[in-house]
């Protein structure tokens, strides 16, 4: 096959690694970079992604509240950190596999399967964004479906969402997510 006359081919994507002194070392990481000294970089697509606001999600085992870990593949050889074997050992955290043991690499199609049982399980779902006929957009879809509360993050990249039934919340205040079934705070 060649190459359409005028067109351009274009690389994929490449791994870079990037030293503190790099001018493409990302600026957010000079700033605020834990411990004080920033440490080098392995980028792998593009940087501009880092631009504009970005939000993090986390989740810890700390404290008292209860999570459920779904990992994509079996629990055979599944090895457990110490504050989750803590967690475990209180009663906190479960761990929950809808496959053999002997799946040890997840596909799309298991991480998919994975997604859509995890959600069936789910009170309310929360999904930071979801790609216009995606398969998280399927998965909303069906949750809404199933009367499901679907939340999303209030953007306009999410408007196809919300058209969908799913409720937009906003960072500054997710009182939402924690209201009782009827859509109140209190």
């Amino acid at each position: 096959m060649g190459v359409t006359p005028g067109a351009e081919r274009t690389e994929p994507a490449r791994r870079r690694r990037l030293p503190p002194d790099s001018p493409d070392y990302p600026a957010a990481l000079r700033r605020g970079f834990p411990g004080g000294r920033p440490v080098p970089v392995t980028a792998w697509g593009s940087l501009d992604a880092l631009g504009g606001r970005l939000l993090g999600f986390f989740c810890l085992l700390r404290g008292s509240a209860r999570v459920v870990l779904c990992p994509a593949r079996g629990l055979g050889v599944m090895r457990l950190s110490p504050s989750r074997k803590a967690a475990l050992a209180d009663g906190r955290l479960l761990i929950l596999s809808f496959f053999d043991d002997a799946l040890r690499r997840p596909t799309a199609a298991v991480a998919a399967e994975r997604n859509a049982r995890v959600a069936a399980l789910a009170d309310r779902l929360l999904v930071a964004h979801a790609e216009p006929g995606g398969k998280t957009e399927r998965l909303c879809r069906d949750a809404l479906a199933r009367g499901q509360r679907v939340f999303t993050l209030d953007s306009p990249d999410n408007a196809h969402l919300a058209a969908l039934g799913a409720e937009p919340v906003s960072a500054q205040d997710p009182r939402p997510l924690l209201a009782n079934g009827t859509g109140s705070s209190a």
